[in-house]
């Protein structure tokens, strides 16, 4: 398939700029082939059963934007990966005049630019140990909200809440796992009394999955990398779900991708995973381990409208987005969610 097979027309005023209040009352369209209905999040309970499982991503963001001066000129820094050097990758805003060696300070933190690469990137040296730097970004930084979400005044307060799940527990996320900010603790207690049982893993979402794709042949795209952990208690619940004949809801196709990475195709099983990933899912993927997928509504060109058209199957899913536009669905990291049921196609 070709890169402008996932091409669609989306109104601006469609991108959401803000959360719906509260987070639960966000728009659910549930997806069962070529059968669409919609619904509210605070519904979702109703679609599961005492025998299911949902999985969803405690990844934390870190508030990864800086805002400094080189000289005397105000610049912007974005970190999106730490490097094995221990250097880390950043997008700069304005980039066309920085040259390496250039000092940029951030208030009481110092940095050096070693590297400049395309696209407004950047690589940067800071004059202090990771752990410090970690610290230092709490006290500093702010929340990395994707570009397609627009502040008058850069950024509201109530975003560092807003961006973030309320499960949100491991630090070293670039981007936040947007199906997760959904949920409630109203809907975790409805899920507690329909006994429903919650797990967790952790994929570190970086900023590449904002990255477009670049090559018109989907399958020449290579895929950036996140660190993800399934623990064995994890695996545990899910083995035991599918042997009881249970449904799996992945939240998220960060989570999504991180299952599938950790089930080894050759024994036919799911096994505890810690390690990096960069698989790419796209139609025609044989799904292994999730049954039904939450995920929001996601851009037009991206690896993410691939992951979740192998998942519902292509044609059901460009009917399904065109069906949200018609019914003005909020679109993005701060829209409306979708309920997917997998529906594996032949190609």
């Amino acid at each position: 398939m070709y890169l402008s097979d996932f091409d669609f027309e989306l109104p601006n005023e469609l991108i959401a700029q803000h959360p719906a209040m509260p987070r639960d009352s966000s728009k659910m369209l549930v997806i069962d082939k070529n059968k669409f209905t919609s619904h509210h999040f605070y519904d979702l309970p109703n679609f599961l059963s005492e025998k299911d499982l949902v999985i969803c991503n405690n990844t934390k963001v870190m508030p990864s934007k800086l805002y400094g001066k080189r000289n005397t000129k105000s610049i912007q820094v974005t970190l999106h990966k730490f490097n094995d050097d221990g250097s880390w990758s950043a997008f700069a805003r304005p980039a066309k005049k920085l040259i390496i060696n250039d000092i940029i300070q951030f208030g009481s933190l110092k940095a050096e630019i070693i590297e400049k690469l395309d696209g407004g990137e950047i690589k940067l040296s800071f004059k202090c140990e990771k752990d410090n730097l970690i610290r230092k970004l709490i006290e500093l930084g702010k929340m990395p909200l994707p570009p397609y979400i627009k502040r008058n005044n850069d950024l509201r307060e109530d975003d560092d809440n807003n961006y973030q799940t309320i499960y949100a527990d491991k630090l070293g996320a670039f981007a936040a796992p947007t199906a997760g900010l959904h949920f409630t603790n109203k809907v975790f207690d409805k899920l507690q009394n329909l006994r429903i049982n919650v797990k967790f893993v952790t994929l570190h979402v970086g900023a590449g999955t904002f990255l477009p794709v670049k090559t018109e042949n989907i399958n020449n795209h290579k895929m950036h990398s996140e660190w993800g952990e399934v623990t064995s208690d994890v695996v545990e619940e899910i083995l035991e779900c599918k042997k009881n004949g249970g449904k799996i809801l992945t939240v998220g196709t960060t989570t999504l991708r991180l299952v599938e990475t950790a089930f080894d195709k050759k024994e036919k099983t799911i096994k505890p995973f810690s390690g990096y990933t960069n698989i790419f899912i796209k139609p025609g993927y044989k799904f292994n381990v999730p049954d039904l997928l939450l995920t929001n509504f996601h851009l037009p060109k991206s690896t993410l409208l691939m992951l979740v058209s192998a998942f519902g199957g292509y044609n059901n899913l460009m009917k399904a987005y065109q069906y949200a536009i018609d019914n003005q669905y909020r679109f993005f990291s701060y829209g409306d969610c979708c309920l997917i049921k997998k529906n594996n196609e032949k190609l």
